[in-house]
């Protein structure tokens, strides 16, 4: 199998040396982050996948997408409009990027509708699953929803007219909205009138059991009813994007808290960057909108699909087993299981040797939660310390917290307040984190503090012991359901002595210290990345580097990476996301870039250098840092060391996993385009998550408690 996606690339021919001197060695950024969401698109059209895990893959793409206009496409034309004359790595300006990004969007667009309008609407009716348009209705059901439309929806609905005492509304970000054109049968005069779709409803309406229909064909329907007296000329959905990119104007703000708040106020307001309108929109409406929206045509999405496709969500939630993957259950790591059924604390088994989970495989419940779960109950813990990046609204985590300073304990936690999209959950937990007596600092100045890190000090017999865990991921009980991540834990007394004075520089005035074990961003994290790959060069064909990631952006790095890749060194990327490098130009024998997507999303970093240790023995590293300038420069990350052997083994089984030749993957071409490889068939056997779980499960079996995880919420997100 060799599939190819995405638009059609310039062969790059090229030497060595050719390469390095061009522009053309870097793909750009944000054609290369559409790219990865042209695979997700990629397995909503694969048969293979489940009926209704494909319609999911649908619904991740346009959220996606919604996603990349409010932050990247906002910059861009930002960039524009001040006037920025620098261009990308790979020589684009923000112009020309703007230009290719619309007509790569547009492609994208037309291949998601297709997929949906021809695939998978017509095989989900086979199996008594439809989503019908208002015309497809019969009399019976028609009627049947005007009731519901004078009943529910009537009272609620408030059109809004534009004319000279009407301004034109504000339109808030990503809301659904209906353009209504009526005539004065008396004057003939035309107005235009906004109605707002609800959001309080879900999207799609329930007819019948497993009979929908989208809620603003309702609307439209029996819009009329809203309009007495006039005649209704035009009728048609659209649906604004804005900048949604929270940006402080004041860093140094006395009260960071006030000035983050005072910012979600602002983002509402957000300039307008796209418009996505219904196919066959009435062009005087279509005018009336840009001009309003200060938007260019170019601006504009036309849809033959119904708006916001995000809902789909709604579809994928129908209890219909047969036509999703299969549940699988986590289970607790097997030194944690036999430790409960010795009635022994997570304390008693980190004394033992470290301890490496992996998430979803492994539950998050029964380790990362019990571990502060105990620290807030156990008599003899001092003190807790945490960052919170993101977390989620109903936290056990936070709850922890809160019960942990309620019984006198020491608590700090770390909130970073402007995780992007993040700000108002975080907001919320820290004013109530504040209230319960925990101690919350809000990072550096200038910095987002990304690093996953719990520090828990504790009294022991032979004096005060300090108990951490380091991770891949968010402290976030939902998302680690279904993003895959690791954790280490530890009570290793130079890796104890390393956090507690990461946690002094971010909470205090100390200053930055060269760590012993962690390595820290951003003062420390490129230099050592660089020397390690480095040190790899000087053992040329015998060399070996692995990263698997969530981004590949930096400059520095893939020209440190080209330049290994001439000295031999076999180069393995495992990259979910953005990958702005590419093997061409004499790489393409010692450089492999692949991406696996499954029903978790790959979150974890891990790092190996085949020479990086002691006497040039193999070193691995994990934790919150991807490859891209803002990780490397912009914010406090920590990559900690991975020793025992056992976990060292694992490491290298998923890593043979996720690179093995017999499963299903997308690999990049010297061209830069993703082509899915491996066997033919997308069969459970040839997936590498499956693989990971089956062999989990099985090593598990025997000591394992299995613990049910909640359906998926998503697969493919934001860290």
């Amino acid at each position: 199998m060799n599939t190819r996606l995405g638009v059609s690339r310039p062969v790059v021919h090229l030497t060595p040396a050719e390469l390095s001197a061009s522009p053309e060695r870097f793909l750009n950024r944000e054609l290369s982050w559409l790219d990865f969401d042209a695979r997700v698109l990629a397995l909503a059209s694969n048969p293979d996948v489940p009926l209704l895990e494909r319609t999911k893959f649908v619904a991740i793409f346009a959220q996606n997408l919604d996603e990349f206009f409010q932050v990247r496409v906002a910059a861009l034309k930002g960039q524009v409009a001040a006037g920025v004359p620098s261009s990308a790595a790979d020589g684009l300006s923000p112009t020309r990027q703007l230009t290719a990004v619309g007509q790569r969007v547009e492609s994208l667009v037309k291949e998601q509708e297709r997929i949906l309008l021809e695939d998978l609407l017509p095989l989900m009716a086979e199996q008594g699953i439809t989503v019908c348009r208002w015309h497809e209705l019969t009399t019976d059901e028609q009627s049947q929803l005007s009731q519901f439309f004078d009943r529910q929806l009537f009272p609620v609905l408030t059109p809004l007219a534009v004319d000279p005492a009407h301004p034109f509304p504000y339109i808030s970000n990503l809301a659904l909205s209906l353009g209504v054109l009526v005539r004065d049968p008396s004057s003939g005069e035309q107005r235009f009138a906004r109605v707002k779709v609800p959001t309080f409803l879900k999207r799609f309406h329930q007819v019948s059991e497993n009979r929908f229909v989208p809620i603003e064909d309702v609307m439209s329907a029996n819009i009329a009813d809203l309009f007495l007296g006039m005649d209704i000329v035009h009728v048609s959905a659209f649906r604004v994007t804005r900048n949604a990119d929270l940006t402080l104007e004041d860093e140094d703000a006395d009260d960071l808290l006030a000035a983050v708040e005072m910012e979600l106020r602002r983002r509402r307001f957000g300039r307008a960057v796209r418009l996505e309108v219904e196919r066959g929109i009435d062009a005087e409406v279509l005018e009336m909108l840009l001009e309003e929206l200060e938007l260019e045509f170019g601006d504009v999405s036309f849809h033959d699909a119904p708006l916001a496709l995000s809902s789909l969500w709604e579809i994928h939630a129908i209890d219909e087993p047969g036509l999703k993957d299969k549940h699988w259950s986590s289970v607790t790591a097997g030194r944690l299981a036999a430790a409960d059924g010795n009635d022994q604390s997570m304390f008693s088994v980190l004394r033992d040797r470290d301890l490496l989970v992996h998430h979803p495989y492994e539950s998050f419940s029964s380790s990362t939660e019990e571990f502060l779960e105990q620290a807030a109950e156990d008599p003899r813990v001092q003190g807790i310390k945490i960052t919170l990046y993101r977390t989620s609204g109903d936290s056990p985590i936070a709850r922890s917290l809160i019960k942990a300073a309620e019984k006198g304990k020491q608590v700090v936690a770390l909130i970073e307040l402007t995780a992007r999209f993040d700000e108002a959950v975080n907001v919320t937990w820290a004013k109530e984190l504040e209230r319960a007596g925990v101690h919350v600092v809000y990072g550096v100045v200038g910095l987002k503090t990304h690093c996953k890190c719990v520090l828990v000090v504790r009294q022991e017999d032979s004096g005060l012991r300090r108990y951490v865990h380091v991770g891949t991921g968010n402290y976030n009980s939902k998302t680690a359901r279904t993003y895959e991540d690791i954790g280490l834990f530890s009570c290793n007394e130079e890796i104890g002595n390393d956090v507690s004075h990461l946690f002094n520089s971010l909470t205090g005035f100390s200053r930055d210290r060269d760590y012993s074990r962690l390595i820290v961003a951003p003062r420390y994290l490129r230099s050592k990345i660089m020397s390690l790959i480095e040190n790899e060069i000087q053992y040329g064909s015998d060399g070996h580097i692995v990263m698997k990631m969530n981004g590949l952006a930096d400059s520095e790095i893939i020209e440190l990476l080209y330049k290994a890749s001439e000295a031999g060194v076999r180069i393995d990327l495992i990259v979910r996301g953005i990958c702005c490098m590419r093997p061409a130009g004499g790489h393409e024998e010692t450089v492999r870039i692949r991406s696996v997507l499954g029903r978790y999303l790959e979150h974890s970093r891990m790092y190996r250098f085949a020479h990086g240790g002691r006497q040039g023995a193999p070193s691995y590293y994990i934790g919150s840092a991807d490859m891209m300038p803002r990780n490397l420069d912009k914010r406090v990350e920590v990559l900690i060391p991975v020793e025992h052997p056992k976990h060292q083994a694992w490491i290298d089984e998923v890593f043979e996993t996720l690179l093995s030749d017999e499963i299903v993957a997308f690999e990049m071409n010297r061209e830069g385009d993703w082509r899915r490889v491996g066997p033919s068939e997308f069969i459970p056997e040839n997936d590498a998550q499956y693989r990971i779980h089956r062999r989990d499960s099985e090593n598990q079996s025997k000591l394992g408690v299995p613990r049910p995880s909640s359906p998926d919420a998503t697969v493919v997100g934001r860290d």
